[in-house]
């Protein structure tokens, strides 16, 4: 069992961590990021990324996070493979326990877990996840220019997510297993205005239709009568959610009703002074890379700041 000690702990290794690892290293706060089971996170399974500014042509999403990576460790962060267990915040210094025994140390905090979308769990989902299958539409909707597209679920997401796609597309589905939607009233008002989504009621997805050359269709089951039919797609968004990576702050820092982390509103600040949250673990609205990349920019700022007022304190004590 090791014990690594630092002025600044990040947990999670995506655009918000690795952003958080860029400005804290060169702050001179020697970061150690601990990697956690997707490291680059939710970019590292996404194929073409062509909203990420600085690349006039289309990049790959993993190749981006080993960019990032790179720079992080080029101007002083040390990476380490490891999944955290446990944490005690009840520091400085907060204190994490990962899988392999070792104990990490930090100073400050940056919680950057990230979230996942939740999926349908249905055959054919996973073998068509970038041929035609998408849980984000303002990342994937723009390579179905003129292509008919339909959007799964009933909430808020997959209202947004289906109007979003009219940018794109005159032939939006939006797929729901029920008669009426969850999503608000407003949204649902907009929804039905408009004259290029129409709305199958009361079918839910038995599997993805498709082979190598991507997906051609999406197999319903009507939830009333049980009948099957195949809705024909060029792109099917599965709009159900996402989880926020919470688990280990669970009972330790506040989260909202969807399980995200709560923090002073604009800033990546947690109610624990010297732990802050960045990136989708604490953003259910935007969800894009270049905004998690901002707040963990935001979050070593701020863990800056704190350092730099603990060594005041102790000096004006001292």
């Amino acid at each position: 069992m090791t014990t690594h000690t630092t002025r600044m702990l990040i947990i999670g290794s995506g655009p918000a961590g690795l952003s958080a690892a860029i400005y804290g290293a060169r702050a001179g706060l020697q970061p150690i990021v601990v990697q956690g089971l997707q490291p680059g996170g939710q970019l590292t399974i996404t194929t073409d990324v062509e909203n990420y500014p600085g690349f006039r042509d289309v990049i790959q999403g993993p190749w981006l996070m080993q960019e990032m990576q790179a720079q992080a460790e080029h101007v002083g962060t040390r990476m380490i493979w490891d999944t955290i267990t446990s944490v005690d915040l009840s520091g400085p210094p907060f204190r994490a326990v990962g899988d392999s025994g070792d104990v990490y140390e930090g100073e400050t905090l940056v919680i950057a877990t990230g979230a996942a979308a939740n999926w349908l769990g249905v055959p054919g989902e996973q073998e068509l996840s970038g041929k035609g299958v998408s849980a984000c539409a303002t990342c994937d909707g723009f390579f179905y220019r003129g292509k008919k597209v339909v959007v799964i679920g009933g909430g808020n997401t997959a209202v947004e997510e289906a109007l979003y796609l009219t940018n794109h597309s005159q032939d939006v589905t939006l797929i729901h297993r029920r008669d009426s939607l969850r999503a608000e009233k407003i949204l649902q008002d907009r929804l039905q205005a408009h004259p290029n989504i129409k709305v199958l009621w009361n079918k839910a997805v038995d599997h993805f239709v498709g082979g190598d050359t991507g997906l051609t269709g999406v197999a319903l089951k009507d939830t009333v009568t049980g009948e099957m039919s195949v809705e024909p797609t060029d792109g099917a968004f599965v709009a159900i959610g996402h989880a926020p990576s919470t688990e280990l702050f669970k009972d330790k820092l506040e989260v909202d009703a969807g399980g995200y982390l709560i923090v002073q509103p604009g800033t990546p600040k947690t109610a624990i002074p010297g732990v802050f949250a960045c990136g989708d673990v604490m953003d259910h609205t935007y969800r894009q890379a270049v905004t998690a990349a901002g707040t963990g920019c935001m979050a070593a700022l701020d863990a800056e700041r704190f350092v730099a007022e603990r060594e005041f304190q102790a000096l004006k004590a001292g």
